[in-house]
């Protein structure tokens, strides 16, 4: 294992004391634990947003606290869910008399520890909390029917989920409304990802699977779940071919259709291989007659030192596209 730390046991924490040494005019944390981030802007009256779930995902989750987007989040060991307690002391710390909104991604652990921290914080302070759990990975599982629950992983695609409740709550519509929006985003966002290495957890010391020096695992997860197939490397345009044709018959989409799309390098990826899937990308889409509003190309989600990508397409209307745009300013996502 190469990795420039101390420590194993010391990874997250010795990281989070140099992300609020970096960042004190975003966040800070609460109840006298690291792992408990919220905004240092609170706003008065305003819907609190909380997230959270494994660290080793940076920017994921926890570089989306911020002025626009959301107001805490709690973390866990590396791919690990941050506890009821934390969930709850979170809670408890970004909510102002308005209710607060989880959002989070589609994982038993986390679904667990989240539906704990808002009974505690029902019971113990009288916090109303409302629930969204994102999942879009469409190599997950089949779409869920009427009335069953979604199967789906939650990966990159939560950004945008996050974007658009973020606008809502900082343009103070209430709970409902704010939840609406979330479930709204959520609903029309698919990812697909493709990894070309593993990952390391620190206090493991190995690989937590393989993958062949020539071989790819398309639609594998963010933590090394299972993916559609493993397969020789293939040159990066047949790459996105392959991805796109499981993304796009997914929502559907017709000729006119607007999107945003969101490239996610997975950590080990760089920016000029990121691009050259982006070029493709732009060909795709214009030949499917879906206009792009906005490409996000960098490092939103990632898996630690995983090399590979993850593209997301997050279907526009009017009212999502306002909400998209909205000007945001967190540690690790700028919009003006």
């Amino acid at each position: 294992m190469k990795k420039i730390i101390n420590k194993p046991e010391n990874y997250v924490d010795e990281m989070l004391e140099g992300l609020y040494a970096a960042h004190p005019d975003y966040i800070t944390y609460t109840a006298d634990d690291l792992r408990c981030l919220v905004t240092s802007n609170k706003v008065a009256g305003k819907v609190g947003i909380v997230t959270g779930g494994g660290s080793g995902h940076l920017p994921l989750f926890l570089g989306y606290v911020g002025k626009g987007m959301l107001d805490g989040c709690c973390v866990g060991g590396v791919f690990q869910s941050p506890s009821p307690e934390q969930v709850f002391n979170v809670t408890k710390e970004v909510d102002d008399g308005a209710g607060v909104l989880y959002i989070y991604g589609n994982y038993n652990g986390d679904i667990l520890n989240f539906d704990m921290g808002a009974e505690m914080a029902d019971f113990e302070e009288d916090i109303r909390v409302e629930t969204v759990v994102a999942g879009e990975d469409v190599a997950s599982a089949a779409p869920a029917g009427p009335g069953e629950p979604n199967h789906r992983r939650g990966v990159a695609g939560i950004v945008f989920v996050y974007k658009c409740a973020g606008a809502a709550a900082a343009q103070m519509k209430d709970l409902d409304e704010v939840k609406r929006i979330a479930e709204k985003a959520a609903a029309n966002v698919r990812t697909m990802g493709v990894a070309l290495t593993p990952c390391t957890i620190p206090e493991v010391g190995k690989p937590g699977f393989t993958i062949a020096d020539d071989e790819m695992a398309i639609g594998m997860g963010i933590h090394g779940e299972a993916g559609i197939r493993n397969g020789k490397i293939e040159p990066a345009d047949a790459i996105v071919d392959e991805m796109l044709e499981k993304i796009l018959p997914d929502i559907p989409y017709v000729k006119g259709d607007e999107v945003a799309v969101m490239v996610n390098g997975l950590g080990a990826t760089p920016l000029d291989e990121q691009y050259i899937v982006t070029r493709h990308i732009d060909k795709r889409l214009k030949e499917e007659g879906i206009k792009v509003h906005r490409y996000y190309v960098g490092e939103f989600a990632t898996a630690m030192e995983m090399a590979g990508f993850s593209i997301s397409l997050f279907k526009l209307d009017d009212e999502l596209k306002e909400l998209l745009d909205a000007p945001a300013a967190t540690p690790f996502f700028k919009q003006l």
